[in-house]
């Protein structure tokens, strides 16, 4: 294969333009699989983002992926949806080709391609970025540890717990979590400054999503046997909501964050800017207040996201779920451009109490979507309801994508999947002694 083979016809681009953009170094492409939106690819585009003012995101067809790797959980049109929710993203481009086109970036005007500091091979053992390595337009960024969508596959194969964190805060002063009290700390610090960077705005660069916890008894947390306020810790002092924004709650557990969830979150921005639009939120005069008040326009909702811990997840699903542990969920909500604030180990049932000492006081809005798979024996949600303030976001394209759709597709297909394990074990070892060389090469010159 060249870089020229997979080129379109004028025309024939999978998203506009369709004529060619100037090159410029401040546009910056990035693609791959993005198979789950897990925050591993969350943290790649945070990082390309920063090298440039644009991020476009090329990524593989399923049968692309099928050709050079093996079979995708998620289908192109989820993926999609994944990659336009992230905040860094600017432009989603589907059918991107595996191996990186000159071509293709050269057309939507970038000049660099990021990628991981991991080589990524196609079905013939080479090295997928040579072409833009060999026109010296390539950028390396950290790959981000202990997450990949072949790591989460195994969870669910092997139906492993031993990713839970038992108390967040605990983990994160590195008092609790694997390795001696030195490596804790280590881990802890890692996992705090990530948090605060993926609390960035969309440039990446500047503070956005304020992050909070939330700490309560564990019957507050876990049920609706105790009503109580608990109490708020700042984690990140991000952007609080502005004049006559209306804040609006949401929770859940978010495993997996699928297509599912980002669509609800979708819808619930949709509703509120339908909400706006009826209260006169964009008429000219009410935006030019805000522009000269501000110096920026802003949305007419702050939509705020609990997340629960593992242990509350773990008590109404059972079997190894959570999939994702809550710092990863937390993360994967974190970098969602639908997000304003994120609450951690936020209570499974939103009371009166609780939601009347929101950081914010007591919000507009409670939305809940028809994504959840949970047994329930109560209704969480009587509360919001009581106050009046309770709101559903009906069914949409992609209403049954939650976490135990996406492991059920993996078991219907689990001997293809552990097949897939297997080669990607061993095109990891190949392309470890790759980037062996490659690293060898480049220090003798």
């Amino acid at each position: 294969m060249n870089g020229d083979q997979q080129t379109p016809a004028p025309g024939g681009w999978p998203v506009g333009p369709q004529e060619d953009v100037a090159i410029s170094k401040d546009r910056i492409w990035v693609d791959g699989c993005f198979d789950f939106a897990h925050h591993g690819h969350a943290g790649a585009m945070l990082q390309a983002r920063r090298l440039g003012k644009e991020l476009l995101v090329g990524i593989h067809s399923d049968e692309e992926i099928m050709d050079n790797k093996g079979p995708t959980v998620m289908t192109l049109k989820e993926r999609v949806s994944a990659v336009d929710a992230c905040r860094w993203s600017s432009l989603s481009v589907p059918h991107a080709p595996y191996v990186t086109s000159l071509p293709w970036i050269s057309h939507y005007g970038c000049y660099y391609v990021v990628h991981g500091d991991d080589i990524t091979s196609d079905s013939s053992g080479e090295d997928c970025y040579r072409y833009v390595k060999a026109a010296g337009r390539f950028m390396v960024v950290k790959r981000t540890p202990d997450i990949s969508t072949t790591d989460l596959v195994g969870r669910m194969l092997l139906c492993t717990r031993s990713h839970f964190i038992k108390s967040l805060t605990k983990t994160l002063a590195g008092k609790e979590g694997p390795g001696n009290l030195e490596e804790r700390k280590e881990l802890g610090e890692d996992m705090r400054q990530r948090i605060k960077d993926y609390a960035s705005d969309e440039t990446g660069l500047h503070l956005g999503s304020q992050v909070w916890r939330w700490a309560g008894s564990k019957s507050a947390m876990e049920d609706h046997t105790a009503e109580e306020a608990g109490f708020f810790i700042s984690m990140v002092a991000g952007k609080p909501p502005r004049p006559d924004q209306r804040v609006v709650y949401v929770d859940g557990g978010f495993d997996l964050f699928s297509s599912g969830h980002i669509e609800f979150l979708r819808q619930v921005v949709k509703a509120e800017e339908q909400a706006g639009k009826e209260r006169g939120w964009y008429d000219e005069t009410a935006r030019k207040q805000r522009l000269e008040a501000s110096g920026q326009d802003y949305p007419p909702a702050y939509v705020v996201a609990g997340v629960h811990d593992d242990e509350v997840i773990n008590r109404w699903k059972g079997v190894n779920y959570p999939i994702m542990n809550i710092f990863e969920r937390g993360l994967c909500v974190l970098q969602c451009r639908y997000i304003h604030a994120v609450i951690f180990s936020a209570p499974f049932t939103p009371t009166k109490s609780y939601l009347s000492a929101l950081p914010y006081g007591t919000p507009s809005a409670v939305y809940h979507g028809p994504t959840s798979f949970m047994p329930l024996t109560y209704d969480p949600y009587s509360a919001p309801k009581d106050m009046g303030i309770y709101h559903e976001i009906g069914g949409h394209d992609f209403q049954n994508v939650n976490a135990g759709e996406i492991v059920q597709r993996i078991m219907r297909s689990r001997e293809m999947y552990e097949e897939r394990q297997r080669i990607k074990a061993e095109k990891g070892i190949a392309e470890e002694a790759a980037r062996q060389r490659e690293s060898t090469a480049l220090e003798a010159t």
